[in-house]
């Protein structure tokens, strides 16, 4: 990756340095001169968020697989880095490349929830370009959208040259070709948007001028005659994409650190609220072997220890009691656990609940929604009483002791009396883990405010306040019990505006750029969040907020009603009539087409691999528990010493970021280790003394606990060499016969940015000749004075920049950092010290 000494120098002063590295096993950086079109691809959240999310890498390598197109990532920064970047006056970078967002021909945003809008204002002005699309000149890249948000765009429309609705696998292709050819002929900016616009589901929101009549659309009018209407993209069959065989694996620590594997896309359940549930629509299901192959493929290629099963309602999938327990099989004897995020109550059978504890216990999450059969009924859920007290019945039986039951308030037809079901649910379900005897329990109760959604049957409702939302919640806290219940709920003033943007026009796209101009950043994040920034930023452009909230006439013009889903009004209005009168809608998966006006049943349709299933999941087969490698009964120990370096940027890794780093090269080198016991099985594998972030080192270990010899040191070494990535490198492997050090001698050198002062030699000097020199050390608000004199045997100057310090490390004692222990010497703040250079060159055992 190519990074500017400027960019590099900042990554020091910045919280978690990992997120801005690159780096990762998979990723692909491509010749900058030999592209023909060059595509920035930019979640707008933090990296641990964004790299969790599926669509952005499959776009990465569905471009990337061409040769004449590059695509790069990039990610939201945090507010530190981008006041490091303000400050240093430097433009925001794709991670492969190191190039500025503003070089590339296309930057396409994935929107994928309403509260993260304020960092697309954040990565459009770092990088350079106008934030709104009318004042882009002709050599500005095209700033693309799309995702789930894109079905409501118009908050954000002003932002955006083009928003694609739907499906982006074979839309995205489409679009590179379209702006390649642009670019050959010389095209205009505006020539270049006019082109786009014949590519199906692409949206030109400059195309399109809306007119207000008060708080409504009054009309939204098209600019040009020949328009054709925008319908969401839907790709027929999923499985005709190549799936992320060589996904992604991340060196940072993220949200969801694992292997996904969408199983099938789209739910035709028919919740009422859910709008997932209408713009993802047909259901298209992969087979059981193309699962495995892409799981065990998957599996091969990254290194990742757990696997999970992707899908709007992953128990409603098919073949799950054919592909569900063959996945274990191959998995569990490598404790490579197999979950399941999304299931529904009702398809999370105990058949299911006995393949997935096989190899370690993963949290179960049921959401009943509504507390009453009869608001279940309203909004269509499907689900009993009984359905939910079986489910729980069965996953304590079988050993869980944690159940999380999420709900919402606020729904269309809610009373008190629902409210009190919430909390009889709670209670119920604590009683059926009491009475299986798994001795002390915790049920979560998570409470979240219903937001309408566009596209949905209850698109036209109100939305409660936020005055009634916490009356709702204030209700619970004193009617649940607390004693085995936790109530959470979510924040009820970012439900709020959640809602605002949700069903909002193009007017909140000067409040949104107010906002941003106060300091408004990371809305997602509650320690980032204010609410009273919005409110006064309304008043400054005389926006009622409420408004948004209201409840809409279903004869009005709604915001989004020039962007079809593809499901008709009329089966939108129908089911908001079913939830008056308590109807309930059948799943066309198994019963007859319910005439959403979506399918032609020649290119799209249901495709549903097993039919038979029906409602009931069929049993899944029986497999015995196979023991993980390394816990036989009489498992062999054959233990490693494996020495390597870390050199470059990868040292802005932390000590867990590396392990994890480690664990997944192991794997991908085919290298079976012995696992700990226990519900959550590891590697047994042990590291040196944590490296301090930031610090290279020549002289790093590790210790690896092996069930069988490895036959040849020297192939061993390439294979992990292999594997690793740019930074690490084995140095040596030897076969290992004593315990694994506890105390070590470390050798740093420190290379300062700044020279020594006379007085800073002396006191170097002074410190030397002490017995006693202590650092206080506050930890959870609590403060140790540590004695580090006796840790540091000698400390020598060489020039005026460089110092070498001996440092003692102990398993059972707290340590110091280089760094820490020089600016402690020095009496300066840490921070003036960052720019310094710190190598570790060698280490020894102490006795």
């Amino acid at each position: 990756m190519t990074r500017t000494f400027e960019q590099r120098k900042i990554l020091p002063f910045v919280n978690k340095p990992g997120r801005y590295l690159g780096l990762e096993h998979n990723s692909s950086t491509k010749s900058w001169q030999n592209t023909a079109l060059r595509c920035a691809l930019v979640f707008p959240d933090l990296y641990e968020i964004g790299m969790s999310h599926q669509g952005l890498q499959i776009l990465y390598h569905i471009l990337n697989g061409r040769e004449n197109i590059l695509a790069e990532r990039c990610y939201c920064p945090d507010k530190d880095m981008e006041r490091e970047l303000r400050e240093k006056g430097l433009p925001l970078c794709s991670l492969e490349n190191g190039r500025s967002l503003q070089d590339f021909d296309l930057v396409g945003f994935t929107l994928p929830y309403e509260l993260c809008y304020t960092n697309i204002l954040t990565v459009l002005d770092l990088a350079a370009i106008p934030l709104r699309a009318e004042n882009r000149a002709d050599d500005m890249p095209i700033i693309l959208g799309g995702g789930s948000c894109g079905l409501n765009p118009e908050p954000i429309a002003d932002f955006f040259d083009a928003i694609l609705l739907g499906d982006g696998e074979e839309a995205i292709v489409e679009i590179a070709a379209c702006l390649q050819q642009c670019k050959k002929d010389g095209n205009s900016r505006r020539e270049a948007l006019k082109q786009l616009s014949g590519i199906d589901g692409m949206y030109i929101p400059s195309f399109y001028k809306p007119a207000y009549d008060n708080n409504t659309i009054g009309a939204l009018q098209p600019l040009h005659d020949d328009l054709p209407a925008i319908q969401r993209r839907i790709l027929a069959d999923i499985s005709t994409v190549d799936h992320l065989q060589h996904p992604l694996v991340p060196n940072s620590k993220i949200v969801h650190d694992r292997l996904g594997i969408e199983i099938a896309r789209g739910c035709t359940r028919g919740c009422r609220f859910c709008q997932a549930g209408i713009i993802y629509r047909p259901v298209r299901e992969r087979s059981p072997e193309q699962i495995f192959d892409l799981a065990t493929r998957g599996i091969k290629n990254s290194g990742f220890n757990e696997l999970a099963l992707l899908s709007l309602s992953t128990g409603d999938y098919s073949c799950l009691s054919t592909v569900l327990p063959k996945l274990m099989d191959q998995f569990a004897t490598e404790a490579i656990s197999v979950s399941m995020p999304s299931m529904r109550v009702g398809t999370l059978t105990q058949d299911v609940m006995d393949q997935i504890k096989r190899v370690r216990k993963t949290g179960f999450t049921l959401a009943p929604e509504a507390g009453s059969e009869r608001l279940r009924r309203v909004i269509n859920k499907g689900i009993t009483e009984e359905d939910l007290m079986s489910t729980c019945r069965d996953a304590f039986g079988l050993g869980w002791k944690v159940m999380k039951l999420y709900f919402m308030i606020g729904l269309p037809g809610e009373t008190r009396e629902d409210l009190d079901a919430i909390v009889e649910l709670a209670k119920k379900t604590k009683q059926i883990g009491n009475e299986a005897g798994r001795g002390r329990l915790q049920i979560n109760v998570s409470i979240g405010t219903f937001v309408p959604k566009p596209h949905t049957p209850f698109q036209w409702e109100e939305q409660i306040s936020m005055d009634q939302s916490r009356e709702k919640i204030d209700y619970l806290k004193r009617t649940m019990p607390r004693k085995g219940i936790k109530l959470k709920w979510h924040d009820p003033e970012m439900s709020f505006l959640e809602g605002v943007f949700s069903r909002g026009d193009r007017r909140l796209s000067y409040l949104l750029e107010t906002v941003w101009n106060n300091g408004g950043r990371l809305d997602a994040w509650s320690e980032h969040f204010k609410l009273e920034r919005w409110q006064q930023a309304a008043e400054e452009c005389d926006l009622d907020l409420d408004s948004f909230l209201r409840m809409r006439d279903e004869k009005e013009i709604l915001p989004w009603q020039h962007l079809s889903s593809g499901v008709d009004s009329t089966f939108l209005h129908d089911e908001r009539k079913k939830a008056e009168q308590e109807i309930y809608t059948p799943d066309c998966r198994y019963h007859s087409c319910q005439k959403c006006g979506l399918c032609d049943f020649k290119t799209i349709m249901p495709i549903v691999r097993d039919r038979k299933k029906e409602a009931k999941p069929a049993p899944l087969k029986n497999s015995p528990p196979p023991v993980p490698a390394g816990q036989e009964q009489e498992a062999k120990h054959f233990r490693y010493t494996v020495t390597y370096s870390r050199r470059g940027d990868i040292c802005y890794l932390g000590h867990l970021e590396i392990l994890q780093l480690v664990f997944r090269c192991l794997r991908r080198a085919g290298i079976q280790t012995n696992f700990s016991k226990g519900f959550n099985p590891s590697p047994k594998v042990s590291f040196g003394p944590a490296l301090p972030v930031g610090t290279q080192s020549l002289a790093e270990f590790f210790v690896m606990d092996l069930p069988k010899p490895l036959t040849d040191l020297h192939k061993t070494k390439e294979a992990l060499n292999a594997e690793l990535v740019q930074g690490l490198q084995i140095e040596d492997i030897t076969l290992r016969r004593s315990p694994v050090p506890q105390q070590l001698l470390s050798t740093y050198e420190i290379h300062l940015d700044q020279p020594l002062t006379s007085l800073e030699t002396d006191t170097i000097k002074h410190f030397l000749e002490k017995k006693h020199f202590s650092i206080s050390r506050t930890r959870k608000r609590k403060t140790k004075e540590i004695n580090i004199r006796p840790l540091i045997p000698s400390l020598t100057i060489q020039g005026t920049k460089t110092i070498h310090m001996h440092l003692i490390s102990r398993a059972s004692e707290a340590g110091v950092k280089p760094l820490e222990a020089l600016a402690a010497i020095l009496k300066k703040e840490q921070r003036e010290l960052l720019s310094a250079e710190v190598i570790k060159t060698q280490w020894q055992e102490l006795t």
